[in-house]
């Protein structure tokens, strides 16, 4: 075949891939539209495990009628404006590329108001094009819908799992980003039930108890530990509070949830010992860094990043989790039965006390 240029509606639809693979990655992009912003209140409402209908409500700083119609060409974002600024990422998004190629795979409505003495600007997008703008009612801030995802993208809408999975992607990037801003008041309502609400009070022990229970959330430790290049704060278990899979650990690098290897490793190192193979503890953990230090522009959808220096990350994170259970009292780091209602063997009991003498020695 001859080289020739892919026409528009192609190349949307493969730039839309990268970042919308499924309904949750909606989800993810709007609540960090929202929370750049400076949202304090974020509704989320899915219906069909957000095949159906994906709706973003929030009290931020809007746009204005001009405004709206730019954000959805590609590659329009007020976050950046040079080269130099990727060095320097301060921001949850910054590509320009979320709302375009959303409006490339679904139906889209966009209600939003800068100032409390003007009125709204709406819009409805179909193939990414607009055909509808007019003027409406609506206090400041955003409100987006998104409905039919990916109906004119099968062969995306085909890979999707039931609603249920689906439904439960959402809940978990709602849930992530409730941990890393519990100053934000968020609100979850799954066909029509609410499924996750926080209080936004500024307590990350509240919204830890809201999501995973008040016996959890009390037993928690409160991990704090700063150098002169990075700053981590939240909270982990102590060893009796412990989960099957590694699931329950949450970070974010200057709040920004990710995924990442390294750190997952560094909790696996600092529990050495006194967990059981298979075992892992809840870990909620904020990692400031200087921007110039982590590349947050390695994936479109903007969950895995680089460090510059990934020893020093390391070593930071097993050196605080380690001080905060070495400094934990005796109370909270007994060996008790299994969390999941399996009494541990005789032996298994052993081999734990065995392991935990070293952390016990110094208390």
């Amino acid at each position: 075949m001859p080289i020739k240029v892919l026409p528009p509606e192609v190349t949307s639809k493969i730039a839309a891939g990268e970042v919308v693979d499924r309904p949750a990655s909606v989800v993810k992009e709007l609540l960090e539209n929202s929370l750049d912003a400076g949202a304090t209140q974020i509704t989320v409402e899915v219906q069909n495990g957000g095949v159906s209908l994906i709706r973003v409500t929030d009290n931020g700083n809007g746009l204005d009628a001009r405004e709206s119609e730019i954000a959805f060409l590609r590659h329009a974002t007020s976050k950046i404006s040079s080269l130099d600024d990727l060095e320097h990422i301060n921001t949850l998004g910054f590509r320009g590329e979320a709302l375009p190629s959303i409006a490339s795979v679904a139906e889209v409505e966009m209600l939003t108001n800068k100032s409390s003495t003007t009125a709204a600007a709406y819009l409805r997008l179909e193939n990414g094009e607009i055909v509808v703008k007019e003027k409406r009612s609506r206090p400041p801030g955003t409100t987006i819908t998104a409905r039919h995802l990916f109906r004119n993208f099968p062969a995306r809408l085909k890979f999707l799992k039931s609603a249920t999975t689906e439904s439960g992607h959402i809940a978990n990037v709602v849930s992530q980003y409730a941990l890393a801003f519990p100053c934000v008041k968020f609100n979850l309502l799954v066909d029509g039930k609410v499924n996750l609400r926080t209080s936004g009070d500024g307590e990350l022990r509240s919204t830890v108890s809201e999501l995973y229970g008040l016996e959890t959330a009390q037993k928690m430790l409160i991990v704090e530990s700063s150098d002169n290049l990075i700053k981590l704060n939240g909270l982990t278990s102590p060893p009796a509070v412990q989960r099957s899979s590694r699931s329950y650990l949450s970070f974010f690098v200057n709040r920004r949830y990710v995924r990442n290897s390294l750190l997952a490793r560094a909790v696996d190192t600092a529990y050495q010992g006194l967990l059981m193979t298979g075992r892992h503890p809840v870990v909620i953990l904020n990692i400031s860094i200087p921007p110039e230090e982590v590349d947050v522009n390695v994936h479109p959808t903007k969950i895995e990043v680089k460090f510059r220096n990934n020893n020093a990350v390391f070593m930071a994170v097993e050196k605080a989790l380690r001080q905060t259970l070495e400094k934990a009292p005796l109370t909270a780091i007994q060996i008790t039965a299994d969390q999941e209602g399996q009494a541990l063997s005789l032996w298994e009991r052993a081999a734990l006390a065995t392991a935990a003498l070293p952390v016990l020695r110094t208390l």
